[in-house]
Formats: C-alpha cells, sequence, structure tokens
C-alpha cells in the first residue's frame, strides 16, 4: 500500500465511516429493510445496521469480496436484481457518479423501494470542486481497481435528474463532518451530501 493509501485508511476511512454511519442510520424510516447498492464489503452497510438493530441490512454490488460484512448478492450494474417495491430503502453512497448511467440505477431505485431512496453523493458547485473530487476520489479508489468516471453533478443536476425519474426530496444535508476540521475547508466545503427522496 502507498503512503497516501496509508495516510487515506487511517485517517480518512474509518472517521468516514463512524460519520456516515451515524448520519445514514439517523434517516433510516423504523423497521426498514434496507439494500445498500455499491456496497463493497459491506462495511458501512453494518455500521448502519447496528446504529439501527430494528432494520435488516443487505448489499449489491459488481464485485463479490471475499470477506463482506453484510451478506452481499452480484448484480450487473444496472438492473437492481429485485422485485417491484420489494425492499423499504435503496441505499447508494458514493456510487453513483461511478457509473456513466446513474439515471438508470435511479430509476431503479425509485422501482424497488417502498419507502426511500437515500443517497450520500458529490456536488459539482464551485471553484476547483472537480479537481478537488477526482483528487479524493483517486486516492480512495485507485488502489481497489473502482472505475473512475468522474462523473460529478452539480446540485442543480442532481435536482433535475431527482425530479425527472419521479421522486420528491424531503432532506438534503450537505454539513456532514467527514473530514477533521483542520482540512475541511479543503476537502468538505459544499461537495458531498446526503439526500431523502421519497
Amino acid at each position: 500500500m502507498s503512503i497516501v493509501g496509508s495516510i487515506h485508511g487511517r485517517m480518512v476511512y474509518a472517521r468516514r465511516v463512524e460519520v456516515l454511519a451515524r448520519h445514514l442510520a439517523s434517516v433510516m424510516p423504523p423497521h426498514a429493510s434496507i439494500v445498500d447498492v455499491g456496497c463493497g464489503d459491506g462495511r458501512l452497510t453494518a455500521a448502519v445496521g447496528r446504529l439501527r438493530p430494528d432494520t435488516s441490512v443487505s448489499g449489491l454490488d459488481v464485485f463479490l469480496r471475499r470477506e463482506t460484512f453484510v451478506p452481499v448478492r452480484l448484480f450487473d450494474g444496472a438492473v437492481l436484481p429485485l422485485a417491484d417495491h420489494s425492499v423499504d430503502v435503496v441505499m447508494f453512497v458514493d456510487v453513483l457518479h461511478h457509473t456513466n448511467e446513474p439515471m438508470v440505477l435511479l430509476q431503479e431505485a425509485r422501482r424497488v423501494a417502498r419507502q426511500a431512496v437515500v443517497i450520500k453523493d458529490h456536488c459539482r458547485d464551485g471553484l476547483f470542486a472537480n479537481a478537488t473530487l477526482r483528487l479524493m476520489d483517486w486516492v480512495g479508489n485507485a488502489p481497489h481497481g473502482v472505475v473512475l468516471p468522474y462523473n460529478y453533478w452539480s446540485s442543480s443536476q442532481w435536482r433535475q435528474a431527482i425530479e425527472h425519474v419521479g421522486l420528491r426530496q424531503v432532506r438534503w444535508q450537505t454539513d456532514l463532518g467527514l473530514y477533521p476540521k483542520a482540512v475541511r475547508w479543503i476537502f468538505e466545503r459544499s461537495l458531498h451530501f446526503i439526500t431523502v427522496l421519497s
């Protein structure tokens, strides 16, 4: 592992899982069945489940890891292998910007979710936003062979896409506190958001 990768793992990844799990757990409906699309090894998914023991959590991913923290099913990256309205919540955490067709997955999430679609992703708003997001994506994902199309949308593009697929935004939060205070002005700003859609 590179020096940058080692520092990222120690100082960013563990904190990100802890902070995101708290945010995501707080927006889940009671007793929800949650499927995390693009869950990787399911570490974050499992953390949400621990914070919300009234929920059931599972994952879908295009790659199956040898070891996972939750049950994970393989899917093709486009069609969710789930029946219409078969889970309460479909969750995407930093996934949609890794696909060239995010609208396809949004439409699939709308088809499958009974109650909500929860998204954590990025906004390409402001000076140097694109360059900052590309750097963060490369450091966090390139060593793991994750596809990096750098397909970031502005906040207005997100809102148009949400409206286009027939979902309604009930929550939009950008102050997530993912990074230590000393570097938030570089890596946080308004680049990250969590939204809850119904």
